[in-house]
């Protein structure tokens, strides 16, 4: 017995010392392969670490413009993208109808321009144009993509072309490409909510009395909008503009941002839902001016501009009705306003800063930079949009004899004078047959 004993202390000893020695060499091996991948990685990374044409980005918050989170680590060179912010207060009655504002997923930096420009409609004249950029300030044209009757460049968007309206006047790439030769930058004008095609053929989508029949509006030229309260509108007008970025448009410009003015053909009111229980006509334009922010400028770093009528820079009252609320509306985070300061639409007898105008179009200097003045607590706050007014470049005859005058190049120029005294720079000329004088149109400087 005692032998036996002494076989298996022996045999238990042999195995303990044939376990330590496996754990030995296991951990040799394991140090080993770790060392190795240790190396394999550091040289894989010096092959691998090369920036990325296109970095990965994400959000790193939707509320805050001061905090950022360190990137990601992954297999490709990563960016934090700036904090989404948002100037407006949060709003409930947004919130419960649309939802959160859209998360970015990707960012690009923002490019933009000191425009000095010209519109020239659906590219009309385009080499008297290129000409005139070119011996001028004028540095900036103004295309049309969409207007009221339809689409006006070669898009590819299933609705748009499910409607029949797209009626191509101009490749957008070729445009695009002459006027790049030419160091010209290509803004992308799209008329937003004055679509009575696509009214009339999704009664859906339409601004509708409360029986769902789509409304027509006597000062709209009798024509129907789409309801800026619906986000599938939204998202029709913001695919149209990333297609046309995709072209090569530089800038997006949406006009027609607004509700309708005046009555209905019909007499019956627009109905948008209980009153007190939706937002109001300001908060419905500024959550799509946030929106596409956010999926055109943040993502692409293509800048968003807003058109703006020139009423809602010196009356609030008449902006609400519009949806254009002055002192709101440029905290939206787009890049730009044009507020549209033409004198000719300004009432014979207008009065600004106490003095009475008997007829506006024939003071084009005092008119718009008292127009601007007026306005100027609200824009000059920070964070506010860029102010790019629409100047006067036309001849209002429609006014009648003593009503209106001649706007030759020194009348335009004393516009731009006006801008550059109210202590703005940017501007955009308006003519609708896209003609305009031959001249520097550098305001103060001739």
């Amino acid at each position: 017995m005692m032998n036996n004993n002494i076989y298996n202390d022996f045999n238990n000893k042999k195995r303990n010392y044939l376990r330590i020695i496996q754990r030995v060499f296991l951990s040799l091996a394991v140090i080993a392969a770790t060392l190795a991948f240790v190396f394999l990685g550091s040289f894989l990374g010096r092959v691998t670490s090369k920036p990325s044409d296109e970095p990965i980005f994400r959000v790193t918050s939707t509320t805050s413009s001061s905090e950022t989170t360190a990137p990601e680590t992954t297999t490709q060179a990563t960016t934090t993208i700036p904090a989404v912010s948002e100037l407006l207060a949060s709003d409930a009655l947004s919130d419960e109808l649309w939802g959160p504002l859209p998360e970015v997923t990707q960012y690009t930096p923002l490019t933009r321009n000191n425009v000095h420009g010209i519109y020239i409609g659906t590219a009309q004249n385009l080499d008297a144009n290129i000409e005139l950029a070119n011996n001028s300030e004028i540095n900036s044209f103004v295309i049309d993509l969409k207007e009221s009757y339809g689409i006006c460049f070669n898009t590819t968007n299933e609705l748009a072309n499910s409607l029949g309206y797209v009626d191509v006047q101009y490749d957008l790439q070729d445009v695009c490409q002459e006027c790049h030769d030419n160091g010209i930058w290509v803004i992308g004008r799209i008329v937003c909510f004055k679509d009575s095609t696509l009214a009339s053929a999704r009664p859906d989508l339409a601004i509708c009395d409360v029986t769902d029949t789509p409304l027509l509006f006597y000062n709209e030229g009798s024509e129907a909008f789409i309801n800026p309260y619906n986000p599938e509108n939204w998202d029709y007008l913001i695919d149209l503009a990333i297609e046309a970025i995709e072209m090569g448009v530089d800038e997006i410009q949406f006009d027609y941002v607004r509700f309708p003015t005046g009555g209905t053909t019909t007499g019956a009111s627009p109905y948008y839902g209980i009153e007190g229980e939706v937002p109001s006509r300001s908060a419905a334009i500024n959550r799509f001016l946030q929106t596409a922010r956010r999926e055109i400028q943040y993502t692409y770093g293509v800048p968003v501009s807003g058109d703006v009528f020139g009423i809602a820079v010196s009356s609030r009252q008449d902006g609400n009705i519009l949806g254009q609320d002055w002192p709101t509306i440029g905290l939206t985070g787009v890049d730009s306003l044009c507020p549209m300061i033409y004198p000719s639409h300004y009432a014979l007898g207008t009065i600004l800063n106490g003095t009475t105008y008997p007829t506006p179009d024939t003071a084009p200097y005092d008119i718009v930079y008292y127009a601007l003045m007026a306005g100027s607590t609200y824009h000059n706050q920070a964070g506010y949009s860029v102010v790019r007014p629409y100047l006067q470049a036309f001849d209002a005859s429609y006014l009648g004899t003593g009503n209106y005058m001649t706007y030759d190049y020194n009348a335009i120029n004393s516009e731009i004078r006006a801008v550059q005294d109210a202590g703005l720079d940017e501007f955009i000329l308006w003519n609708q047959r896209a003609e305009y004088p031959t001249g520097n149109y550098g305001g103060n400087a001739g």
